[in-house]
């Protein structure tokens, strides 16, 4: 089997810019996607476009999917692939999922001789182009072991191994919780300080300067001065997804994380709002008095 031969399902800014980064690492790709035309960039770099998820996945002993949400991978994964793969094939998994669905998922192929590598990824899709991604991994040793050079690909020196099924996308949900608490927190602080008198773009400028903010908040904040959000960088809806799949597992658990479902709601208003397509860092736009520039 060629190992330098992958399929890729899944083009959306994350899975896209992971799929440019495998064709610039010199593996061939075949590459599927719902809406086509996400495909056609790949496609002119090399790529070979399939005319369905089963085309793409067929003949292939690795295949990475990047999907939105359980609903996806239960329709494209188990619902169109599975039945096309060879025994012995290994699902390389980026998408989002909650941990008892990653544990599921793993059973689920286990039971069909196939295997499944748990990937979760951290960055952006500017990282995701150059190979910079922290890649969150989980699942059989042998396996990992077998697509090792595909990870390194994805994330350098940067691939953690975690453990058994569902620990790896346990922490890309706690890392995830951090994210849209820090950026509500701004919106939020923005909003008083334009309330308090004070002009938006300082205050905004003020707090990505400090001791007080991260890497996060700086990148966060440069939009939110420049007012661009879209291309989205992690989508506002997707957030609210991961910060109520993580919610919902803590429940499991025997935690409540109060704070967290009040940032679930905030970013809740703003896809009702019919902003969940644009970057998370939107939610500034949506504060009452934080909206426009105080003079």
């Amino acid at each position: 089997m060629d190992h330098r031969q992958l399929a890729f399902i899944g083009l959306g800014a994350m899975g896209g810019g992971m799929a440019h980064r495998l064709l610039d690492s010199g593996y061939r790709l075949t590459v599927f996607n719902r809406t086509a035309a996400k495909a056609e960039p790949l496609v002119r770099a090399g790529a070979r476009e399939a005319a369905s998820p089963e085309d793409a996945a067929a003949g292939h002993r690795v295949v990475l999917l990047s999907l939105s949400d359980e609903q996806a991978v239960d329709e494209v994964l188990f619902g169109r692939v599975l039945p096309v793969l060879e025994p012995g094939a290994v699902v390389v998994d980026t998408s989002t999922v909650s941990p008892g669905y990653a544990r599921r998922a793993a059973e689920r192929l286990a039971g069909k001789g196939l295997r499944r590598v748990e990937a979760c990824v951290v960055g952006n899709p500017l990282q995701a182009r150059r190979g910079e991604l922290r890649v969150l991994v989980s699942g059989e040793e042998r396996d990992l072991d077998e697509v090792q050079p595909v990870l390194e690909a994805l994330g350098g020196s940067q691939v953690a191994r975690l453990g058994a099924p569902g620990t790896a996308t346990s922490m890309k949900l706690i890392l995830n919780l951090l994210l849209g608490a820090q950026v509500a927190s701004m919106a939020e602080a923005v909003a008083y300080g334009v309330a308090a008198g004070l002009d938006r773009d300082r205050v905004i400028g003020t707090i990505a300067d400090s001791g007080f903010s991260s890497a996060v908040m700086r990148f966060r904040a440069a939009l939110m001065r420049r007012g661009t959000y879209e291309p989205a960088f992690f989508r506002a809806d997707l957030m609210e997804k991961d910060i109520r799949v993580a919610t919902a597992a803590a429940r499991d658990s025997g935690l409540e994380l109060t704070v967290l479902d009040t940032v679930r709601d905030r970013f809740a208003a703003v896809v009702a709002a019919g902003d969940g397509a644009k970057d998370a860092s939107v939610i500034v736009e949506h504060q009452g008095t934080g909206r426009g520039h105080a003079g």
